[in-house]
């Protein structure tokens, strides 16, 4: 039994229920009373092999009885194996390590700002998406196009324009001498799972080249594997100048990264850096990550469990009156009749299924990569009688 006092050590910085969670296993989290939960959310993404993945605990165990941090003044041979992976399954020469998606994001605002500096005539502007987020610091909020950020913690790091998704005329207006880049994510997660347009990002990729500026992917959420490829780029067939990455790629540690095309590489020794930053420990865990992902059949299997998903997702919609079911491989979300988003997801949890409301009125699921037919009907049937509960009927 946890005392209810015990709480109270931690900052209140979100609503959480009082629930601890002790164990998890794949898709499964079990909590201090041992009730199990099938988990649909895996860390907003983040788990991208589950639970205690069997390979990420050897990595960490393996290396943390060998060597766990140099110090960045030197090499270590994981994060050269990590980078190196990287660098040769994407369009990128180059890798920067950090600890979290928003640290990546800053550091490609960084250097977006250098480049533009070096070879724009000092152009820092990076033009960004309405209900876009890029992360919390201050310079990732500041990119963010959330509506409940814009008095939050003023003033904040200007040379951020906003334009509309999908909207390739806004951007070409918004654009001027002093742009030095484009960012946006290839789906808005935290917007509701709303893509980008293979059209726009096309688009977007002309127009960034013939006004010489650059353009930035965040992938934190949509890269390694998450929807159906390893990187959500390819399947729109574009190559952006700068990518980020996070979440999936330490499967739940803390890792992140940061690739860049040759050309874009104006880092100085001394413009960027971290004490954690690439560490070994860290970039043992993503070897294996990706690694995994890799292993022939994997991706197949996680564009195949999307589609099963969607399926579901599309017959309940259709069964209870509700909306669209967006998104790409395994991350879906489905738009509600009616704002009751937090109530579905309340009444889900009590069942034992653990799902994110990304809006009042649109859920949003992230299961593992390796989820099974078996863990989407299960998520299905008790998403069946929540639903029926909550709409009645």
């Amino acid at each position: 039994m946890i005392e209810e006092s015990a709480y109270e050590a931690l900052m209140t910085i979100t609503q959480r229920p009082p629930v601890v969670m002790v164990y998890g296993s794949g898709s499964w989290l079990t909590d201090h009373a041992g009730k199990r939960y099938l988990d649909f959310i895996q860390g907003w993404a983040v788990n991208c092999l589950g639970h205690s993945p069997r390979v990420v605990a050897e990595a960490l165990s393996n290396q943390a009885g060998r060597l766990i941090s140099p110090s960045p003044a030197f090499y270590n041979d994981q994060a050269l194996r990590l980078a190196n992976q990287l660098v040769a399954h994407s369009c990128f020469n180059r890798v920067f390590f950090a600890n979290s998606g928003a640290e990546a994001n800053e550091g490609a605002i960084k250097l977006a700002r250098k480049w533009g500096s070096v070879h724009r005539g000092g152009a820092y502007q990076i033009v960004t998406m309405v209900n876009g987020f890029h992360g919390r610091t201050l310079a990732t909020m500041s990119a963010s196009g959330k509506p409940q950020w814009q008095e939050l913690f003023e003033p904040k790091v200007p040379g951020f324009v906003k334009v509309p998704l999908n909207d390739l005329d806004a951007v070409a207006a918004a654009m001027g001498p002093e742009t030095a880049a484009v960012m946006l994510e290839p789906i808005q997660g935290e917007a509701g799972v709303v893509p980008a347009t293979a059209e726009f990002l096309q688009g977007l990729r002309a127009l960034t080249r013939e006004k010489g500026v650059l353009l930035i992917l965040d992938e934190v959420q949509t890269g390694m594997g998450r929807t159906g490829s390893l990187f959500a780029y390819q399947q729109a067939r574009v190559e952006p100048d700068i990518m980020t990455l996070g979440k999936g790629i330490g499967a739940g540690v803390p890792l992140a990264a940061l690739l860049a095309k040759e050309e874009v590489c104006c880092f100085e020794p001394g413009d960027q850096g971290g004490t954690y930053n690439g560490n070994p420990l860290m970039a043992a865990a993503g070897c294996a990550v990706i690694e995994e992902i890799l292993r022939p059949g994997f991706l197949e299997h996680t564009r195949e469990m999307g589609e099963s998903l969607r399926y579901g997702l599309e017959q309940l919609s259709l069964k209870y009156g509700l909306g669209e079911v967006r998104g790409a491989g395994l991350l879906l979300a489905l738009v509600l009749s009616d704002a009751k988003g937090d109530a579905i997801v309340e009444k889900a949890r009590e069942q034992g299924l653990i799902i994110n409301a990304a809006r009042p009125d649109t859920l949003r699921f992230m299961p593992a990569l390796n989820v099974t037919l078996d863990e989407i009907a299960i998520c299905l049937g008790i998403l069946d009688q929540v639903l029926g509960e909550v709409f009645g009927r």
